[in-house]
């Protein structure tokens, strides 16, 4: 039983479920085999009012703040619909940098065609020598007056072929380590080249792309915020992007517990069912037990998170801690599959390699220990002046 959410959360949920297993799980296989999802399946979404629901009204949205309705888009997507689908990408970790740091003239040209799902976003953030050390990048950007010129290249960016609006972070001053822009490179900018879909181990129905800048000329109308506080603005919404990683992270836990469960209830060796062999049952005791505890502290956090409780601190321990149980259950739950976990007609072999890059993406768990160790005041510096 989960306190988190009330009567009317619940209705959304219905609508979701079914939006999801109509509209989105049905093109799964197809999208997989493509490399990537139709637009039209944005546009759908649109019109059900569950993209960037948290935005005015004025501009199309529902003015819908409370993380709840997002976190069930979450859990129905990856229950129901297709894991490469990355709506919430495109609402709550792309969108809000124009919500909170576009000037008005940027939202309104903006926001209405990302509310109805006509323009699709994604952002610039990842190099082949800068991943989770943001101030590692060297896309640069040079102000030239009346416009910025864009150079550098980008890679293993979400909804790369699809996306329409790149919010792309770039380098605006040589000498200063987080001297960093945010720039937004439209469809059809000159010099603005999308390279390979690359093939990845899972998640085949996502698009992940490089991108290229060769001297693509930016108007200063398309500079989010102050240039040289990107670093700032990027790390001041990387708590929800983790806080999204860790629910998808526990949904996606839950859904192989539930497949492996049915399947060890099915399945016999020695002329019994797998499923009351001793081993079998204390896997899956273990797994039940740690998924519901987790389950538990992701609400939590989504509370502390619609409070504005939930800092970076916080939101590495949540995302650290269920992307590793999902790591550990997916591993357990395809082992007690046997054979057949390996095969891709089960599902529970999709679900082991889309689970693979929760442990990197939104910051690898690497980075997020490092963040926590932090926090716990374990400077070298510090303790030998103790």
């Amino acid at each position: 039983m989960r306190h988190l959410f009330e009567p009317e959360h619940e209705q959304f949920r219905d609508s979701a479920r079914r939006f999801f297993q109509t509209q989105i799980g049905p093109n799964g296989e197809r999208w997989r085999d493509q490399g990537f999802v139709d637009r039209d399946a944005f546009r759908k979404a649109g019109e059900q009012g569950y993209l960037l629901m948290w935005a005015d009204p004025k501009y199309g949205g529902a003015g819908v703040t409370d993380f709840r309705y997002e976190q069930i888009l979450i859990e129905e997507n990856g229950r129901h619909g297709e894991g490469g689908f990355f709506m919430t990408l495109h609402s709550r970790l792309v969108a809000p940098y124009i919500g909170h740091l576009g000037t008005e003239e940027q939202k309104a040209r903006l926001l209405p065609k990302c509310i109805s799902g006509e323009s699709i976003l994604g952002i610039a953030m990842t190099e082949p020598g800068a991943g989770s050390d943001l101030a590692g990048i060297k896309t640069r950007a040079e102000d030239k007056g009346d416009h910025w010129l864009l150079n550098g290249s980008k890679i293993y960016i979400s909804n790369g072929q699809i996306g329409d609006v790149f919010i792309v972070v770039a380098r605006t001053d040589p000498e200063k380590r987080h001297g960093l822009g945010l720039f937004i490179v439209e469809r059809g900018m000159e010099g603005f080249e999308r390279g390979r879909n690359l093939k990845k181990m899972g998640l085949k129905a996502q698009d992940t792309s490089e991108l290229f800048f060769n001297n693509v000329r930016v108007p200063k109308t398309n500079v989010l915020g102050e240039p040289g506080k990107g670093f700032h603005f990027l790390t001041h919404f990387l708590a929800e992007e983790r806080l999204i990683t860790a629910a998808g992270a526990i949904t996606l836990a839950q859904n192989a517990f539930d497949v492996t469960l049915q399947f060890v209830k099915d399945r016999k060796a020695f002329g019994q069912p797998i499923g009351t062999f001793q081993n079998s049952r204390f896997k899956l005791a273990q797994m039940r037990a740690e998924i519901d505890a987790m389950q538990v502290y992701v609400d939590h956090c989504v509370i502390e998170h619609n409070a504005g409780r939930l800092d970076p601190v916080g939101a590495a321990k949540v995302k650290l801690l269920t992307t590793e149980l999902e790591g550990r259950v997916v591993d357990e739950c395809v082992q007690l599959h046997g054979g057949a976990g390996y095969m891709e007609e089960y599902p529970i072999c999709r679900m082991y390699t889309g689970a693979r890059i929760s442990r990197i993406l939104a910051g690898s768990n690497e980075i997020m220990r490092e963040i926590i160790g932090r926090s716990l005041e374990l400077d070298d510096r510090k303790l030998s002046k103790k």
